[in-house]
Parts: C-alpha cells; sequence; structure tokens
C-alpha cells in the first residue's frame, strides 16, 4: 500500500503530483529543482547555486519521510547543458562524499521554470 509524502519546507508542487510517495520500503522522490520554498522563485540564475538548493529540497522532503541522504540508493540528475555537468558533480559529491547512490545524468530540452537542472531519487527505509 501506497503513502504519500508532503513535505512542509520544500517547494510546492508546480502540477498535480506529491513530493513523495512510499512503495514499500522504497521511497519514490518527484523531482527537485532549485525553488526556493519561501519565495517561490528560483535560487540564482547559476547552475551551483540551483543545485545547491535542489539538495536543500531533497533533504526537506526526505525529512518529511524521515530519512536521510544516506538512505538514497539511486539518483536521476536531468540538466539542460551537458556543459554543467563538472559543476554539479562537484556539489553532487559534496552530498554524497561515501558510499554514493547509483546515479543516472540526462541533458533535457527545458525543465520547469527554466531550472537548469533537476534531482530525482529513490531512498530505502532500513528495518
Amino acid at each position: 500500500m501506497s503513502q504519500i509524502i508532503c513535505a512542509d519546507h520544500a517547494p510546492a508542487a508546480l502540477g498535480p503530483y506529491s513530493h513523495a510517495v512510499w512503495a514499500g520500503n522504497l521511497l519514490f522522490t518527484s523531482g527537485q529543482i532549485g525553488i526556493v520554498p519561501e519565495t517561490g522563485a528560483l535560487a540564482a540564475p547559476e547552475v551551483e547555486a540551483q543545485t545547491h538548493q535542489v539538495f536543500q529540497n531533497l533533504k526537506a522532503v526526505l525529512t518529511a519521510a524521515e530519512l536521510t541522504l544516506s538512505d538514497v540508493v539511486k539518483t536521476t540528475v536531468f540538466l539542460t547543458d551537458m556543459g554543467d555537468f563538472a559543476a554539479v558533480n562537484k556539489i553532487y559529491g559534496t552530498y554524497f562524499s561515501e558510499n554514493p547512490p547509483a546515479r543516472s545524468c540526462i541533458q533535457v530540452a527545458a525543465l520547469p521554470a527554466g531550472a537548469k537542472i533537476e534531482i530525482e531519487v529513490i531512498a530505502e527505509k532500513s528495518n
């Protein structure tokens, strides 16, 4: 049976979707972009600031589900410009410095709100 997670400290959904959904011991998050929850605007035009904000938003969603980044087993990173890969990778490594999860990185034509990056994760609840 699935359970919906709504994170009070993450940006409001930009469409008809939930922040995350439990399916058994796995939590599937919706993609997060670099929107600051308090303003509803992107953190900054630069991919670096947006990446840090994405991680703050993901941490808020995980916290609402009583998980942390250490529970993440898979990420999918969407970039509008693969030229940003090195900058994003450097920041990503600071959030997953030990035992990083599996990851895919995909270049896309565009993201909501003009974002340069979006990340979704799958996390597992330990028994």
